[in-house]
């Protein structure tokens, strides 16, 4: 009779790295991928929106571990719906590459829903030869802290006492409360900037949401002992029970959320580029921008990255003989993005 409890060692062992929009899971792979731990890694980053700023992020930080040939960038669309067409054949791609990748790392989208991912790994074509070794789950500990992960809470419990027919959250807490019950650990990012109160707030936020005792752990910089979140032989593809999701029994879809591309000339004066970002926050309800931008008399790309109202940048690297283009991805709930709108705040 075979031993349970042993891994089937012919599978290729897969994290999904999943969290809600600027978590730090780009920066957390980028800590993986110069920690390799003598693994020899392959990468899969789906991003919501055509820009695929995060694979670039992470295509610059390619080496003899993780080339760049094992960096594969699946946008515009969740992978937990194009399972078909995009998400199998690009699994059966990285394990067919001339080296064996020893383990796999999937960043997920930050609208998504890491429950249909998991059923994705029971497809006949892959589920023999890969498994889901851990699913991490990050969540920005001083928005958690903040309540900020649903966009007013107080405006959805008044809805919901006014009409008897909602009984559901907000999007963005299902979004949110579906990847804590999916989890194998919680890693709290930006521990920081939440200090030790804004921490324990948002341990005890994670505790109340979590269907099962999970270990919940801070992390500043994307920095955490690699041996901690690989090698946890959780099979979770065969653990779907014990991961709830508001949406078990439902076609899985993102409507509620949309995105547009703005195209910027060139950029004279950052911190003006940064107000206008901060603007988009307070007054369009914009979640996410990111994307790159020209900046007058400088040789280096500005990279741009910003969560709300916190907006954090940097040269990453010259543009070379690549365009000098600014382009930056503005995502939001449907209902609340006007990319004329969106367009004026950042043009002005």
């Amino acid at each position: 009779m075979p031993d349970l409890t042993t891994p089937d060692l012919t599978k290729i062992p897969v994290t999904i790295i999943t969290g809600f929009l600027g978590a730090g899971k780009t920066t957390l792979i980028r800590h993986l991928m110069q920690n390799p731990q003598g693994k020899r890694l392959a990468i899969l980053v789906n991003e919501f929106g055509v820009l695929g700023v995060d694979g670039d992020i992470l295509k610059s930080c390619a080496d003899v571990n993780c080339p760049v040939e094992n960096i594969v960038e699946l946008a515009n669309g969740c992978i937990c719906c194009t399972v078909a067409d995009d998400f199998i054949p690009t699994i059966e791609a990285l394990m067919a590459l001339p080296q064996r990748p020893d383990h796999i790392l999937i960043e997920t989208s930050g609208l998504a829903l890491p429950k249909p991912l998991l059923k994705a790994f029971d497809w006949p074509a892959i589920r023999s030869r890969i498994t889901v070794d851990g699913v991490i789950a990050l969540a920005d500990a001083e928005s958690v802290a903040a309540g900020r992960f649903a966009p007013d809470v107080a405006a959805v419990d008044a809805q919901r006492r006014a009409d008897d027919a909602i009984d559901h959250e907000t999007p963005l807490s299902e979004v949110f409360e579906d990847q804590i019950a999916c989890a194998d650990i919680v890693l709290l990012s930006k521990a920081d900037l939440a200090g030790e109160a804004g921490l324990a707030t948002a341990r005890a936020v994670i505790e109340a949401e979590s269907p099962r005792r999970v270990p919940i752990l801070p992390m500043t910089d994307g920095i955490i002992d690699p041996r901690v979140i690989l090698g946890l032989q959780a099979a979770a593809e065969n653990d779907l029970a014990a991961r709830p999701s508001h949406h078990d029994g439902e076609d899985h879809e993102h409507d509620d959320f949309a995105s547009v591309v703005i195209d910027l000339p060139e950029v004279a004066d950052i911190d003006a580029l940064v107000a206008r970002i901060q603007t988009l926050a307070r007054e369009q309800d914009v979640l996410r921008v990111k994307g790159y931008v020209a900046v007058t008399g400088k040789p280096m790309r500005l990279l741009v990255q910003a969560v709300g109202e916190r907006v954090r940048h940097q040269f990453d690297r010259p543009w070379g003989t690549a365009a000098r283009v600014s382009q930056l991805v503005v995502i939001g709930e449907h209902h609340a993005i006007d990319a004329d709108a969106i367009r004026r705040v950042l043009l002005a």
